[in-house]
């Protein structure tokens, strides 16, 4: 019951985003030359889309809480390491593979300041004396959901506490894949 509310939460919170008012006097200029119908419905469709890839990236990773943790796992039956439950979140919910450890998951991702966070968006801690040790993925409202150790389970915590704080690397955002180069 528990997943199913926070997953419904997040649902509604993004839709209500997507919702927001357009300001219709940026797009005077352009409605004269005919081309605002052809950019909203450019824009709309692309957020539309980099929303729902979020909604459902979070909603999955939400049915995964309380799956154990275990070193090198990627597989919800054997448990994750945090690698490996973001490597299997993104290769199940949207279809993009990233590499097998944080540290170049890091690396093959775009970086991007902490402030512009969104939920799907990775976030990277030094938790073993070196940076991009850890890896999680952002929910919003300052939290993010992880495979956090040995002896716990995939959960959520909040990136604000000063454990978390004291760690963070950075964060990062996966470069959306252009259409044409999906199979």
């Amino acid at each position: 019951m528990r997943r199913f509310i926070v997953s419904l939460f997040w649902l509604l919170s993004s839709s209500a985003a997507l919702a927001a008012p357009v300001d219709e006097d940026a797009f005077k200029p352009l409605a004269d030359k005919g081309l605002v119908s052809q950019l909203t419905g450019h824009l709309y469709n692309t957020k539309d889309k980099a929303g729902d890839k979020a909604t459902g990236l979070i909603t999955q990773a939400m049915d995964l809480l309380g799956v154990p943790y275990r070193r090198g796992g990627s597989s919800e039956t054997s448990g994750f390491d945090c690698s490996g439950f973001v490597r299997h979140l993104y290769e199940k919910s949207v279809g993009q593979i990233l590499p097998r450890r944080a540290e170049e998951q890091a690396r093959s991702t775009d970086v991007i300041d902490r402030s512009d966070l969104q939920p799907g968006d990775l976030v990277f801690f030094n938790t073993m004396k070196r940076a991009f040790s850890h890896v999680g993925i952002y929910v919003g409202d300052g939290k993010f959901i992880h495979s956090p150790r040995a002896g716990k389970s995939v959960k959520i915590e909040d990136m604000r506490s000063a454990y978390w704080q004291n760690r963070f690397n950075g964060a990062r955002r996966v470069p959306v894949e252009a259409e044409s180069s999906k199979p």
